[in-house]
């Protein structure tokens, strides 16, 4: 295997949002605004690497029957270290993200790749996964939450840094920062990416 092939994989093949369909509660839910997006996705990469990194070091010592309970235990300790950062250092940030933060623990990206790549891996290439999916996933969660702070408010100001401000020349579309704008944003990209898809194959065909 390739460890560039394999981070890069995480981001295009294997993308968690567009690739393995996975982690779409938290994807629609926070992404309100560049800053929420990042920070879920930059909780979920901690939480990725760290549980991936552990069960790859004790898979050959895990019991195939408690398998699951072994990896949530694993998954639970990062997801906590997390709620107690943000909550300590990012108040804002953890009041915003609210109760999505715990739910880390269930959520499939984490799970699916503890159980589908670091059971079978060593901990390199399982750190290199991790550390792909988790790029996926954010690039994805700062894409939507971008486009839909745009519509919805006319800026984009993560972390108090102003990137765009054209409230003042545009009618923000307010529905863009509620939950039918998060299905209409994915439904679109998700769209472009599965017809780029059809694209390639039929040209490869």
């Amino acid at each position: 295997m390739n460890p560039l092939s394999e981070f890069i994989r995480g981001i295009t093949k294997d993308n968690p949002t567009f690739g393995l369909v996975l982690g779409l509660c938290p994807t629609l839910a926070v992404t309100t605004s560049v800053e929420n997006g990042i920070g879920m996705a930059m909780g979920t990469l901690f939480v990725l690497v760290g549980s991936n990194v552990m069960v790859s070091a004790i898979r050959n010592h895990i019991p195939g029957a408690v398998r699951l309970p072994i990896e949530i235990i694993v998954i639970a300790t990062f997801v906590t270290i997390v709620d107690m950062v943000m909550e300590a250092f990012t108040p804002a940030l953890y009041e915003s993200l609210g109760v999505f933060i715990p739910l880390i623990v269930v959520n499939c990206i984490v799970i699916g790749r503890a159980e589908a790549y670091a059971l079978k891996n060593g901990v390199f290439y399982s750190t290199i996964d991790a550390f792909g999916e988790g790029t996926g996933f954010l690039l994805v969660l700062m894409l939507i939450g971008g486009i839909r702070e745009f519509l919805g408010t006319g800026i984009i100001d993560p972390f108090g840094i102003t990137v765009i401000n054209a409230s003042a020349f545009m009618n923000p579309a307010m529905f863009m920062i509620l939950s039918p704008g998060a299905f209409l944003t994915i439904s679109v990209l998700m769209t472009m990416v599965n017809y780029r898809k059809q694209q390639k194959a039929a040209k490869g065909g």
